[in-house]
């Protein structure tokens, strides 16, 4: 496996947030992109319930550039289960005016990188690797989505192109601690959510877990590596 049989895409925009998950009330980003992310943004771009996406490696394009902005922001969580029984009851509601308050968010600004990824086929999946290779390049290339990518959270639009080849990672190593590499689900009767998935049978509800993975992360060189 190398370069050669990976996928690549150039992703970058104004602004971005990729929210470290010990910080709960104020967000504070990683000082890249996470793994999680950049699977965001490869799915927005192309997506098959045939296939997965592992990404492989981060190239940091720019200096890593800091600042921080007050977001306004609800303070309690709100859940389908309580719109459906004020809907089903027809009382109780939620206003978010009442509800409201500014959180600080430490974010970064200007920001670019290449994402490295591969295809992982599912067991149903019936078509070769490679046309799912070719459908992407040409997505890529058109600058077609299913959605629009963004870094981190919504707000910040991604946009997105083929490398030209002249990319280069910056010259910076540094320890960036542990990392959110990914959320896997698991099927569970008993399991705490329900979330869709797919197989040979096709798409259906589930119940089951989440359960985060995490990776000690290195930036090398301006490249985060992240283990298969």
């Amino acid at each position: 496996m190398g370069y050669g049989n990976w996928l690549s895409v150039k992703a970058w925009g104004d602004f971005a947030c990729f929210t470290r998950p010990e910080f709960g009330a104020e967000r504070v980003s990683y000082e890249v992109m996470t793994p999680s992310a950049a699977r965001g943004i490869l799915e927005a771009i192309f997506w098959k319930p045939e296939f997965t996406w592992q990404v492989r490696e981060i190239w940091v394009l720019k200096p890593i550039r800091r600042f921080s902005i007050l977001r306004n922001e609800i303070t309690t969580w709100q859940s389908e289960r309580s719109a459906q029984g004020w809907s089903k009851e027809g009382v109780g509601g939620f206003f978010a005016e009442d509800d409201r308050a500014q959180r600080h968010t430490l974010c970064l600004r200007d920001v670019a990188y290449v994402i490295w990824a591969d295809i992982n086929l599912k067991p149903h999946a019936t078509d070769p690797v490679a046309k799912y290779r070719d459908q992407f390049r040409r997505r890529v290339a058109q600058g077609q989505c299913h959605h629009q990518p963004y870094l981190g959270t919504r707000e910040f639009t991604a946009y997105f192109s083929e490398p030209d080849g002249t990319e280069q990672p910056i010259d910076l190593s540094d320890e960036l601690g542990l990392m959110l590499q990914d959320v896997g689900f698991v099927e569970d009767a008993a399991g705490a959510i329900h979330y869709l998935t797919h197989d040979g049978q096709g798409s259906r509800i589930v119940k089951g877990n989440a359960q985060p993975k995490f990776f000690r992360a290195r930036l090398e060189h301006g490249v985060l590596r992240i283990p298969g």
